[in-house]
């Protein structure tokens, strides 16, 4: 969207500035190792790269350093814009200074697919409409080496949901009586990439755009610490809270809200993508609630994001991970696709809601 805008007002590049939230949140050295990674567009069926403009012949990325020699000279301090920003007023002013901007491009055509599964329903009007079960089978490949190790595994990072979203498949399709909606299973390509597998999927579905009902995602089952809650991304948008609610009440689990709101998850994994066709979407995750004073899911969690996060280390090696947890969290999400198939009335956005009435009506 940004870059949409970008294009809209004239520019022909773009040059992307560090701030002190965005540091802390996603370094700059982070960045820079993501970013030797290939940056990779699905094409449309005119083979057109999705979301490419070719307005913009150049870009950078600033450290938070460069950005405050960046504003020196100007109207105004890299300190100004930046609490400006923090209050809700950003600021626009024109720069005295040019720039040279020298990028150099390779091009290779990459095929990568999704994998998708259907299981009809049993309702003679109902299995005519679809839940769309989501996790990623994708992690980053082989990059830089850390500790030695080149292989970024991504055992939790989506080993986890893709095979929760295995094991939700084998218990739906074991029931004596299937579920009156019909559910696509769908392990998608490219999340790391930009949620690009996804939002091919969202763009191309296997049955009618219109069809599809709700989708619920899942990536990266933390199975570091006993389940206590659940955090469900974006069920405030949609009457898919209610499912949360129930879910977890027959889980005995309680439902709670966003640890880290200013990180704004729910646009951040493939849930999105359908988000931005319409569909109401969930993304449940475990909690940080613990009964047990010498267990601190948070910290587990905080030390977990710094030295396994998008790093080799994320593999099967790791200590800590509690199945039990992992088997309790697939029965919460399977319990929530089960409550959606089973309900007469298809999901809705809550009145008045941002998604809704930005993207509601692209799933008519």
């Amino acid at each position: 969207m940004k870059l949409q805008n970008a294009v809209a007002h004239g520019a022909v590049g773009v040059i992307v500035l560090d701030d002190p939230v965005l540091e802390r949140l996603y370094s700059f050295n982070e960045q820079v190792r993501d970013l030797s990674f290939p940056d990779l567009r699905w094409l449309d069926k005119q083979q057109r790269p999705n979301d490419y403009f070719p307005e913009l012949k150049g870009n950078a990325f600033l450290s938070l350093e460069a950005t405050k020699r960046f504003f020196v000279g100007s109207a105004h301090s890299a300190e100004e814009v930046f609490a400006a920003v923090k209050a809700g007023k950003p600021i626009s002013f024109e720069m005295p200074i040019s720039a040279q901007i020298h990028n150099v491009t390779a091009l290779l055509n990459v095929t990568s697919r999704n994998v998708v599964a259907k299981l009809e329903g049993s309702d003679p009007t109902l299995k005519n409409e679809y839940l769309v079960y989501s996790s990623h089978l994708d992690h980053l490949g082989i990059g830089e080496p850390v500790k030695g190790d080149s292989i970024y595994n991504g055992a939790l990072d989506n080993a986890s949901g893709s095979a929760i979203l295995l094991e939700v498949a084998r218990a739906f399709s074991g029931m004596k009586t299937r579920p009156r909606r019909s559910i696509l299973f769908l392990s998608v390509t490219g999340e790391e990439a930009g949620l690009l597998g996804s939002d091919y999927f969202a763009h191309y579905p296997t049955v009618s755009k219109a069809l599809v009902v709700a989708n619920v995602n899942m990536d990266e089952d933390l199975m570091l610490w006993p389940l206590r809650d659940i955090v469900a991304f974006g069920a405030e948008h949609s009457s898919l809270d209610e499912v949360v609610q129930k879910a977890a009440a027959r889980m005995h689990l309680s439902e709670s809200p966003d640890p880290n709101p200013e990180e704004v998850v729910f646009i951040r994994s493939d849930q999105y993508s359908f988000v931005k066709q319409g569909v109401p979407a969930i993304f449940p995750v475990p909690g940080f609630k613990s009964d047990d004073p010498k267990i601190k899911p948070e910290e587990i969690f905080k030390n977990w994001e710094q030295t396994r996060y998008h790093q080799p280390q994320d593999d099967m090696d790791q200590p800590g991970l509690d199945f039990d947890a992992a088997a309790k969290y697939a029965r919460f999400v399977f319990l929530c696709g089960w409550l959606i198939t089973e309900d007469s009335q298809r999901p809705t956005w809550n009145k008045g809601d941002f998604f809704g009435e930005h993207y509601g009506h692209q799933a008519n």
